[in-house]
């Protein structure tokens, strides 16, 4: 499919700013390394809003007509989408609400402000989780109709969440070894799940253009196309990459979103300099912004069997 960048942006700011506050929740709640101070739990709120802002706000770049965006809320009982753009708006209040208690109360670990950052958090997860869904429902691609979509969609948001709520630590001069080992945890996990779910879609299982046509046992190909010139369908989802280039782009995606992460957030650990934290910020938001965009370029839509292509 033709990736837009508006989506791009979206999924990929969205999912991290979430996984921030959901991150600030737990951590938090069981005082890891010693839990975040007032002043660390704003800077993490504060960025966990400023990444779902950017997110929400790219979001209406894609539409036709902007101004009608609030029409995308009115089927929240049937479309995915609906509901994400309902749960990303409840999520504000209560991510604001505990912003302005810390602010002037310091109060990180006291009853009411776990329950705003854990209800906030939560929102949070619910709406990663209904943002994979809008991908995962569409049986006409089958490259997104699979459960590894929102369980990529979580694991990606929670290690751009970890990465930076590390980092953040280290240049404030924090403790910051189990979160740390968190960031860790979660990037070789997100490296791991990316590749099984590269494997999946890499299986030569999809509908071919003699499944859909229903002739079987038949050799079938396009003679004449329907048209003469480009059409929304062909510019829209008839956008492909050969697979050479897929696999260099594959490479230079885990490099930047999993080993230099990585290798920076150790490095930075043990040796006390920033730039290693700053770098694994960059680096992972990077990547996993490479990661976002061939999930969307890779995807197959069944039409293309009807334009030449035989198989999705």
């Amino acid at each position: 499919m033709h990736p837009a960048l508006a989506v791009i942006f979206l999924t990929l700011f969205s999912g991290g700013g979430f996984g921030i506050m959901a991150l600030t929740a737990i951590i938090n709640d069981f005082q890891i390394d010693g839990g975040l101070n007032p002043l660390q739990t704003m800077v993490a709120v504060i960025l966990s809003l400023v990444f779902v802002s950017i997110g929400m706000l790219s979001s209406t770049a894609h539409l036709a007509n902007p101004k009608n965006a609030w029409r995308a809320f009115t089927r929240w009982r049937t479309s995915w989408l609906a509901r994400e753009g309902v749960f990303a708006v409840l999520y504000y209040p209560f991510a604001f609400a505990y912003l302005v208690w810390v602010f002037f109360t310091a109060g990180t670990q006291d009853t009411v402000g776990l329950i705003l950052v854990n209800l906030a958090g939560l929102i949070g997860l619910i709406t990663i989780f209904c943002q994979g869904m809008i991908y995962a429902v569409l049986r006409t691609i089958r490259q997104w109709n699979t459960a590894l979509v929102p369980a990529n969609f979580y694991v990606m948001g929670l290690a751009i969440g970890a990465t930076i709520l590390a980092a953040e630590r280290m240049i404030m001069g924090a403790p910051a070894l189990t979160l740390v080992g968190i960031a860790l945890g979660l990037l070789v996990a997100a490296a791991v799940m990316k590749g099984i779910y590269y494997f999946w879609i890499g299986r030569p299982n999809g509908p071919t253009i003699r499944t859909a046509t229903g002739f079987n046992r038949s050799t079938v190909r396009i003679l004449e196309q329907g048209h003469t010139f480009g059409t929304f369908l062909t510019e829209e989802f008839g956008h492909t990459l050969p697979s050479a280039k897929a696999r260099s782009i594959k490479f230079m995606m885990y490099i930047f979103a999993f080993i230099i992460p990585v290798a920076a957030l150790i490095i930075g650990f043990l040796t006390g300099q920033l730039f290693f934290a700053w770098l694994a910020i960059v680096s992972v938001v990077f990547g996993i912004g490479v990661e976002r965009w061939l999930f969307f370029v890779e995807a197959q839509h069944v039409i293309n069997l009807y334009h030449g292509r035989q198989q999705c």
